[in-house]
């Protein structure tokens, strides 16, 4: 069969896409459904331009003060379909915390590819390791049709391919062999490509690691103490989402930008996976946390989006040692003590780094408060169904 590739990289922003404070939502298809009469069309319910909530339950004048300024930046990944979620507590923490980078992140349907640069170029490049090119490539033939959050065994395997230029067949490039300035090109150090549930095709890489013949991760990648100190130094990952074209006999494949983001030096993950370390022996091993990431959606979802973006493996992870039930409470359910909202974990995170301050309790009384409105919405629809 023969495969067409059509690249359109489009930047979902105009501005700066290395602000780590910037918001990158990616843009999302509309269709217009037209009513037959001017009768059938429903009157919108005014919502809050800001925090996005119903006016009557606004969360605005419930903040004390907002863009309170963090000295630990924070980046949330946050699943698409989480975003407009009346009870995503993600709204709150972008009117409450002025250091705050929230990026939506889609499933991947079809195919995905990331793009790894390293914020000081060169870093990691010079030496013995460097001299020659390792790439592990894998194809994986059958497609998962379920996946299991598993600690250390989330991240499935990983594949890359060289950057496409226009007019080229990536399939082509790919068959004729890589080599360092190919993939670094345009300073570009990993690449990786993946299909559905984080299964991963290729891997490529500048450093030389010896996989023993086992299947390509992006943990083997930390084995080269050169890569190590490279990513340490912070990196860009662009995710470039691919589509099939459908209308035409042969497969055509549509390549679109949907982030880039800046993961800047003293960044950690905050996700319970096996090797996920407590901020105490964090702080004993003198690591400045300077950026949290975190996980926005549930916990299947959140669980999809580690899978599906496996440069978070090159982080070092988090874990909040606590004995805490949700404020969600019966509202949205918990798969056990310890698994808390959004807003919840980044409070608790920042609090337990040192972060000292004012107004990050008064952002929990805000969420608490959202929590009572649902309930009590929620309540008044039961008690009207029942008289009806």
């Amino acid at each position: 069969m023969l495969i067409h590739f059509r690249t359109r990289i489009r930047s979902r922003t105009t501005t700066n896409p290395f602000n780590p404070l910037q918001t990158l939502i990616p843009k999302s298809s509309k269709t217009l459904k037209m009513s037959t009469t001017q009768s059938d069309a429903k009157p919108k319910r005014p919502i809050c331009p800001s925090c996005s909530k119903p006016a009557r339950v606004c969360l605005c004048s419930r903040i004390r003060t907002r863009n309170l300024d963090n000295s630990v930046s924070v980046t949330i990944l946050q699943h698409s379909l989480e975003r407009n979620h009346p009870l995503n507590s993600t709204r709150i923490a972008k009117l409450g915390l002025k250091n705050l980078n929230v990026v939506t992140v889609l499933e991947v349907d079809f195919e995905a590819r990331f793009e790894i640069r390293l914020l000081e170029p060169g870093l990691g490049l010079i030496g013995p390791e460097s001299s020659g090119f390792d790439q592990v490539r894998e194809t994986e033939m059958t497609q998962k049709a379920g996946f299991e959050v598993k600690g250390d065994g989330k991240c499935q395997d990983e594949k890359n391919r060289d950057l496409i230029d226009k007019n080229e067949n990536p399939c082509e490039k790919l068959d004729k062999g890589s080599n360092v300035d190919a993939i670094n090109g345009e300073g570009v150090v990993i690449n990786a490509t993946m299909i559905k549930y984080g299964v991963v095709s290729h891997l490529s890489h500048i450093w030389k690691v010896d996989i023993h013949g086992k299947k390509p991760k992006f943990e083997h990648i930390l084995t080269s103490t050169m890569a190590k100190e490279a990513l340490r130094g912070g990196f860009v990952v662009k995710k470039l989402e691919r589509k099939k074209l459908e209308g035409n006999m042969e497969l055509e494949l549509e390549e679109n930008e949907e982030f880039e983001i800046k993961v800047p030096q003293g960044s950690v993950l905050l996700f319970p996976s096996q090797n996920a370390i407590g901020v105490d022996e964090l702080k004993s091993m003198h690591f400045e946390v300077k950026n949290l990431i975190v996980l926005d959606g549930t916990w299947s979802k959140a669980g999809r989006i580690y899978n599906e973006n496996p440069w978070l493996k090159l982080l070092p992870h988090l874990r909040l040692d606590l004995d805490k039930m949700s404020l969600y409470s019966e509202i949205r359910s918990q798969p056990k003590v310890g698994c808390l909202s959004t807003i919840e974990s980044i409070v608790y995170s920042l609090k337990a780094l040192g972060e000292k301050v004012d107004g990050l309790e008064n952002l929990l009384d805000v969420f608490e408060s959202m929590v009572g409105d649902q309930r009590r919405l929620k309540d008044e629809r039961l008690s009207k169904r029942t008289k009806d």
